[in-house]
């Protein structure tokens, strides 16, 4: 199948406009954290640039984990309409695009897990599927993957305000802590936030244990689990997309599952999709049986 069936070709000034501007994503934070890095290592940081650092990489991350990716593309559960603002304002400012661009592109990642059409598949080297990938030149089929979604007028609000959260997560920090503020909970908690979550996309489909087979190459990877607020059990998520619970076991840590557990408690988040121990359980052995008949089946065709 032609690559253009599943992506919407950019050109001219659009193509220039986007490349120009996932250059100034990429590059500006990481210029940043160097300067970072020399300002820690002349011991001229304060712990209110590192607080704010922190606070806002949590605000950031939690809005990607359990706003855009498990309440909005998977649609894990459900929220009051100012739960779903706060958690979609908060994914914007980790400047990883629009609500809709990123919940579509996800979609069609599932849908065509490590294999061509996926936006950003390890079969093209870990570079691509790490950051390599941001350099297409293509925008999201929304008329094929996650149609709900441009009917959705939140999520359409998202997409067409997304700058100016992003400049909000750099106002935040200027408030409180100046402009070593906009540094380190701004620009290095953007850098952070950014390579985290493309963790995801290249180690967790690279290393790590698998806990299921599935069609694609996901992997289970503990520390992208801890710093991605449970992402990081990605081969638990291709098993069951759905589930409002990354971590399938009392050892894998997964914040954003505790998030959205507490809002559940509480009454703010409702039908939260759940995987029973059945479930995992009947999941698990027919994997072994799978994998079973695969090796009677090489031992007769050696």
């Amino acid at each position: 199948m032609e690559q253009q069936e599943y992506f919407k070709p950019l050109t001219g000034n659009a193509k220039r406009l986007q490349q120009l501007s996932v250059l100034i994503t990429v590059t500006v934070p990481l210029i940043a954290t160097v300067y970072a890095i020399i300002l820690l290592w002349e011991r001229l940081v304060s712990w209110p640039d590192i607080i704010i650092m922190v606070i806002m990489y949590i605000i950031a991350g939690l809005g990607i984990t359990a706003g855009y990716h498990r309440m909005l593309t998977h649609r894990s559960f459900e929220a009051p309409a100012y739960i779903r603002f706060i958690f979609l304002a908060m994914g914007s400012m980790a400047a990883e695009g629009g609500a809709l661009s990123w919940a579509t592109l996800h979609i069609q990642h599932h849908a065509q897990s490590d294999r061509e059409g996926d936006p950003h598949s390890p079969m093209e080297g870990f570079f691509h599927a790490h950051v390599g990938w941001l350099f297409d030149s293509f925008s999201p089929k929304t008329s094929v993957y996650g149609t709900w979604l441009v009917k959705d007028r939140m999520v359409v609000f998202f997409e067409k305000t997304f700058l100016l959260w992003v400049v909000l997560g750099l106002v935040i920090p200027y408030l409180v802590a100046g402009w070593t503020g906009v540094l380190w909970g701004g620009l290095v908690r953007i850098f952070l936030t950014h390579h985290v979550t493309w963790s995801v996309n290249s180690v967790c489909h690279t290393f790590g244990f698998r806990s299921f087979e599935t069609n694609d190459l996901s992997t289970n990877q503990w520390l992208v689990g801890l710093l991605a607020f449970g992402e990081g059990w990605h081969n638990n998520h291709h098993a069951f997309p759905r589930s409002a619970f990354h971590g399938m076991s009392w050892w894998q840590v997964d914040g954003a599952g505790y998030v959205i557990r507490l809002l559940e408690r509480i009454g703010l988040a409702t039908n939260v999709y759940r995987v029973s121990p059945d479930k995992m359980e009947a999941r698990k052995k027919r994997d072994q049986a799978k994998q079973g008949q695969q090796v009677a089946s090489d031992l007769e065709a050696a």
